[in-house]
């Protein structure tokens, strides 16, 4: 097989294309970073091959214990996302390190002004450690902290029998009692004192929260993941996910597992 020139010219183009791939991606890291006047900071220059994109970035951000994975999103939605799927998501859900995710936009947001945070708050602990988050960067920043619960306001069907078609039937003052929980939470959670709004909403828990961001000048959002995998994830999906892909803002990621970036 050595000596078939047919072979061997294929094998030489193939060698050509790998080349002439590798000074695309070279060239297209060095416009990069001579175009974002990145002087004070160290730059690695890091080049990987893989089958999938998202398992060979995971490896090599558990390999060296990378703290933060900062990525873009395409934002795309119905079919686009079907067929394409999303990178960003599988980092998203995966990742032991927390994310930061940026769709492209004509005018996106400027990390180094951060006005309003928004963290989704569901009582949970992924939720508490996620307003951990917030509350150091909103410090950085001075940043105020938009709190917001979105209440599912589901009934089962039998409750309709006695009358009941929503939870504010049942409790009209349940909006009133959340807002008091969340102070609640807060309260227990900072040391310092951080300018900060509570809010609470009814409807589906992504399109609240994006249209909470869209209304009030949202800089940033701050949510947990679940960070589950297979048939769970399939059935549960993950609201983080959808928002850092639909999000007009930047999306901070965190996770109650994997890697800790705050002071102890």
């Amino acid at each position: 097989i050595e000596n078939n020139p047919q072979y061997m010219n294929r094998l030489s183009g193939i060698t050509d294309i790998k080349t002439m791939n590798e000074d695309i991606t070279n060239n297209q890291i060095n416009k990069l970073v001579d175009s974002a006047n990145l002087e004070n900071l160290k730059i690695v220059k890091i080049k990987k091959h893989g089958v999938s994109v998202s398992p060979t970035i995971l490896k090599y951000a558990n390999d060296n214990e990378i703290d933060l994975i900062v990525m873009g999103t395409h934002g795309r939605r119905g079919l686009g996302h079907l067929f394409l799927g999303s990178v960003a998501e599988e980092i998203v859900r995966l990742s032991k390190s927390p994310v930061l995710t940026i769709r492209e936009e004509e005018k996106p947001t400027l990390i180094s002004k951060i006005d309003n945070i928004l963290v989704p708050i569901d009582f949970s602990e992924r939720s508490n450690v996620s307003i951990k988050y917030a509350i150091e960067i909103a410090k950085v920043y001075n940043s105020k902290l938009q709190l917001l619960h979105v209440l599912e306001d589901t009934i089962p069907a039998a409750y309709s029998l006695s009358g009941i078609m929503s939870i504010y039937d049942i409790d009209p003052n349940i909006e009133e009692k959340i807002k008091n929980n969340i102070e609640k939470v807060f309260k227990e959670t900072i040391k310092t004192e951080v300018e900060h709004q509570s809010s609470v909403t009814n409807g589906h828990a992504v399109k609240e929260i994006l249209n909470f961001a869209n209304n009030n000048n949202t800089d940033l959002i701050v949510i947990a993941t679940h960070g589950l995998t297979g048939i769970e994830h399939l059935m549960i999906g993950s609201v983080a996910e959808k928002v850092s892909r639909m999000a007009h803002c930047p999306v901070f990621i965190t996770k109650s597992f994997g890697k800790d970036l705050l002071a102890k």
